[in-house]
């Protein structure tokens, strides 16, 4: 991995790059499986998201299913851990991410709403993606190729 890149993902994510493995041959037009994410901090450094997405082969070319966990940490309300399906629409190097709730495995304080997390991302190889949350907040987001590969 190229010195400036190393230093990005570790800015960025403050954790350990993947190692090498089976992954790093892998088609990097390939973005199914299993990928973990996380934000930069958002609403003035108060909160930070974080989570997995599992991308599965959907029928229609250029689209996947998904499931996204995402667990947002609120220093003024608390934790949300949600569990939400969504749909990824592949676009060249571009990728969609759609979600919609499913169920709250966590909530935060009670009467406050929690809206479903999109990503618009670029796809950077076959183990990064990068771009944003959009959500009833915006933060950068770095999603990174979980090491166990597809089942």
């Amino acid at each position: 991995m190229r010195p400036v890149l190393m230093a990005c993902l570790a800015a960025l994510l403050m954790v350990a790059t993947p190692t090498a493995g089976a992954t790093e041959n892998r088609d990097p037009s390939d973005i199914l499986g299993n990928w973990t994410f996380q934000t930069k901090p958002y609403r003035e450094g108060q909160c930070l998201m974080s989570g997995t997405a599992r991308l599965t082969p959907n029928p229609e070319e250029g689209v996947y299913d998904c499931e996204l966990t995402a667990v947002e940490v609120c220093s003024l309300w608390g934790r949300s851990v949600v569990l939400q399906t969504c749909t990824a629409r592949r676009f060249g190097n571009q990728v969609s991410i759609r979600s919609v709730i499913d169920q709250f495995l966590e909530s935060k304080i009670e009467g406050l709403t929690y809206v479903p997390d999109n990503f618009a991302l670029t796809i950077q190889s076959s183990q990064r993606m990068y771009g944003s949350l959009v959500s009833a907040a915006t933060a950068p987001v770095v999603f990174i190729r979980s090491e166990e590969g597809i089942s």
